[in-house]
């Protein structure tokens, strides 16, 4: 049986737009019939693999996302005297390992998740044909691993469709984040004005445009299997340790990027409840079902989730084997002491 950790998480954002769709206004989901504001898993999972807090936690144990790993082989190589013609075969020979390459491109087909040891072996490869004036052979191009030590990749998984035997299953799952309460995404009008217009023959505005926004009180669920990410680690329980210090760490503390000039929409969460234990993962989502109307929002949001888990653990028995909570809103507990005890 699994041992899993499960966060849920209370974040308060003021008016903003973090996470457009294809008109560029927030996203949006219906949920108990009424309209919530929403952040998506992936640009949630996307920031939070991106940041520097993660970078900085992680290191070397963080892999690639690309479709353009051949443009950086084909530069290794002509950089290193090999000619164009050649540089662009070889390149893609190496590159073709990780997806199925475009046509007169040195791009593959879909964006690959490359590990680090992965990426060197293939610049170590490149540098090797360099040396030897040759183009890869056959054996040289198994450069895919089972083994490795991409925290990113051994958390949210890849899929290579040219090569499903190296596919990695995500050890995490990532909730969208959606507001606790119904919403309506408003419109922001504004204008741009020309510092060298001095107004005497056109007083208008230089550009006139629209932005969506609203504001929220997101609840988001992350669900991590830490026997599964220990087991995409190669076995190495504390290397999978600070991998889930550090997605813990960035979950509260990172925001998306959506917008974020024009809405300085940076945040803490305010309230996290984190659960330990062999138990099947359950959202508590349902607390919020009813959209939470309250004077003081924040400290009902907190009662309606908390409540919920009761109630869970009251039905089913307990849902967890241990907890741990810190709640901004009261100064209660602390994010260091939340970090340990995930990490333990």
């Amino acid at each position: 049986m699994s041992d899993f950790i499960q966060l849920h998480i209370l974040t308060s954002y003021a008016p903003s737009n973090l996470n457009r769709d294809d008109l560029g206004r927030p996203k949006t989901a219906r949920m108990g019939g009424f309209d919530r504001l929403r952040v998506s898993s992936q640009s949630l999972k996307r920031n939070w693999r991106t940041s520097e807090l993660f970078e900085d936690a992680m290191g070397a144990h963080l892999g690639t996302r690309t479709k353009r790993f051949g443009i950086v082989l084909y530069d290794t190589l002509v950089a290193g005297g090999v000619n164009e013609k050649k540089a662009k075969d070889w390149a893609m020979s190496i590159a073709g390992v990780f997806g199925k390459g475009k046509k007169d491109s040195l791009e593959i087909e879909q964006l690959a998740h490359i590990s680090p040891e992965e990426k060197q072996m293939a610049l170590d490869l490149a540098q090797k044909l360099i040396a030897e004036n040759r183009e890869p052979a056959v054996e040289e191009l198994k450069l895919l691993k089972h083994n490795q030590t991409a925290v990113d990749i051994a958390l949210f998984g890849r899929m290579l469709a040219s090569a499903p035997a190296f596919n990695v299953e995500a050890a995490c799952q990532v909730a969208h984040a959606l507001s606790v309460h119904s919403v309506t995404v408003e419109d922001d009008y504004f204008t741009a004005v020309d510092d060298l217009n001095d107004g005497r023959e056109d007083a208008g505005s230089a550009h006139i445009g629209e932005s969506g926004f609203a504001a929220a009180l997101f609840y988001s669920n992350i669900c991590i299997n830490k026997s599964l990410l220990i087991e995409n680690l190669e076995g190495s329980e504390a290397l999978a340790n600070q991998a889930i210090k550090a997605l813990t760490e960035v979950a509260v503390k990172v925001s998306p990027k959506g917008k974020q000039n024009s809405f300085a929409s940076r945040a803490y969460a305010s309230f996290v409840l984190a659960e330990k234990g062999r138990q099947q993962p359950r959202s508590l989502s349902v607390a919020f079902l009813k959209p939470v109307r309250d004077d003081d929002m924040a400290a009902a949001a907190v009662t309606a989730l908390m409540t919920q888990m009761d109630n869970f653990d009251q039905v089913y028995g307990p849902c967890a084997d241990a907890r741990y909570s810190f709640n901004a809103l009261t100064g209660e507990g602390s994010f260091a002491q939340l970090a340990d005890f995930v990490a333990s």
